[in-house]
């Protein structure tokens, strides 16, 4: 009876362990699902305040980068730029990516928003826009363009208006009427 003891004292001692260690683990499960319950934040959020962490020059390299395939370099860049964690920098190049935001060096609640198009604005850097469809690519540079101009042409173009997103196109860049049609083709998805 005593060879019996220790082996039953060890068995008790291990089912224990197992026992608090099952229990740790559903906690765990239960405060996941907890805080998996919380909506994820709206992209398009997500990117205006990404975009309002960096000053102008990050804004453009980081559009830069993106503009270029070179989404590591991108969130890198925003990893330093901003101090924020890896994750969160890559949730917030992936937004600027999916949703573009001008820069705005003053906030968004306070700016004027300008809506006439009829009087580009010369920008002190050249945007350069490229689409492409196949063997087929195209590239606008001018500096009446930004990332918010050039926005609302793609979406004009998306939206099935493709005479006036070539006409847009036309007013905010040095491209004939017929060049900013071939353009606004390859956006046409």
């Amino acid at each position: 009876m005593e060879s019996l003891v220790i082996p039953v004292i060890i068995l008790a001692v291990v089912g224990a362990a197992v026992a608090l260690a099952a229990r740790a683990f559903s906690r765990r499960q239960s405060s996941a699902r907890e805080a998996g319950s919380v909506p994820p934040p709206d992209p398009v959020e997500l990117a205006r305040s990404a975009a309002a962490k960096l000053t102008e020059e990050q804004h453009r390299r980081l559009y830069a980068l993106i503009a270029q395939g070179q989404a590591m370099a991108a969130i890198k860049l925003y990893y330093e730029s901003t101090g924020e964690g890896l994750r969160s920098a890559r949730d917030a190049v992936a937004a600027l990516a999916a949703h573009p935001q001008p820069y705005r060096s003053v906030p968004a609640e306070t700016a004027e928003v300008d809506t006439d198009d009829d009087a580009p604005q010369r920008f002190p850097y050249r945007y350069r826009a490229i689409a492409s469809k196949g063997d087929v690519t195209r590239e606008v540079s001018s500096n009446m363009l930004n990332d918010e101009i050039y926005g609302r042409i793609r979406t004009l173009a998306r939206s099935g208006d493709t005479e006036a997103a070539a006409n847009a196109l036309t007013r905010h860049s040095d491209i004939t009427l017929k060049q900013a049609r071939e353009f606004i083709a390859l956006l046409d998805d």
